[in-house]
């Protein structure tokens, strides 16, 4: 028996890592059931995919062969569509959900439990990784369908999309603890319009004058998605240049974020 006065169980936190864990188990749960997140982290990347692999609308730089045939349109469209699903995902996404958490004071009353700060944007961070692994494995699977033959080394690619995640975790953080929910939700969703359209994610940036084309390299989904067509499609080596944007993306976002996030 146990002494006198001894609770069973013991009262007290759970440990750091169980506490992230459903933490984050329970923020994945969150974004798979809602519906509006799930329209534009897997059905908008994948529609884009199968529309424009299968009818030529865009017209996309000629491969090898010198032709813009289907699979050359799917190996130039791939890697573009696994850059949106990364920043739809890690900026628009989060940015949105995160938003209105402070807004309804989920944050502040999160803030209260034992579960640290830094602990709640790790499970955030989490949540983010497992839900861009179930996108990229459904539009790589939709894009070999197609008849998409990926090159490169495996290594380079994910060190681009984890790269990529941070520095749209960074911006979306940093976009959802300065603006009100309403504000982050109209800038977020036009901010994802603006850079599908103008990141090169499915309209090559060879189409755009050369001063808009220059800026538009810098911008991380660009940087993003150019360094994967680098190395899916052509099979080059670790395209440092987009490595460096986002690199350089990835610290001005986190640092902001820390600095000028607000949990309410």
């Amino acid at each position: 028996m146990s002494p006198a006065g001894t609770l069973a169980p013991a009262p007290g936190a759970a440990p750091l890592a169980r506490m992230i864990v459903a933490q984050a188990a329970l923020e994945t749960r969150m974004l798979l059931r809602h519906g509006e997140q799930l329209l534009l982290t897997v059905v908008i990347p994948t529609l884009l995919l199968v529309v424009f692999s299968l009818v030529d609308i865009v017209n996309v730089p000629a491969g090898n062969a010198g032709d813009a045939s289907g699979g050359e349109r799917v190996d130039f469209l791939a890697p573009g569509v696994l850059a949106l699903a990364v920043l739809s995902t890690a900026f628009t996404g989060q940015a949105i959900s995160t938003g209105f958490e402070r807004r309804y004071g989920v944050l502040k009353r999160l803030g209260a439990s034992p579960l640290p700060r830094w602990g709640l944007m790790t499970a955030k961070t989490c949540s983010v990784l497992v839900i861009e692994l179930l996108q990229l494995a459904l539009l790589t699977g939709v894009a070999l369908a197609l008849g998409w033959s990926p090159r490169g080394n495996p290594v380079t690619v994910a060190l681009l999309l984890l790269l990529g995640t941070a520095a749209f975790s960074g911006l979306g953080l940093l976009m959802a603890g300065t603006l009100r929910a309403e504000a982050t939700l109209a800038a977020a969703n036009l901010v994802f319009v603006l850079l599908l359209v103008g990141g090169g994610v499915v309209v090559p940036l060879e189409r755009f004058p050369e001063p808009v084309r220059a800026v538009l390299e810098l911008l991380p989904v660009a940087a993003l998605s150019d360094g994967l067509r680098e190395v899916l499609q052509h099979g080059a080596g670790t395209p440092w240049g987009a490595v460096g944007i986002l690199a350089c993306w990835a610290v001005a976002g986190l640092a902001a974020a820390a600095r000028l996030f607000r949990w309410e």
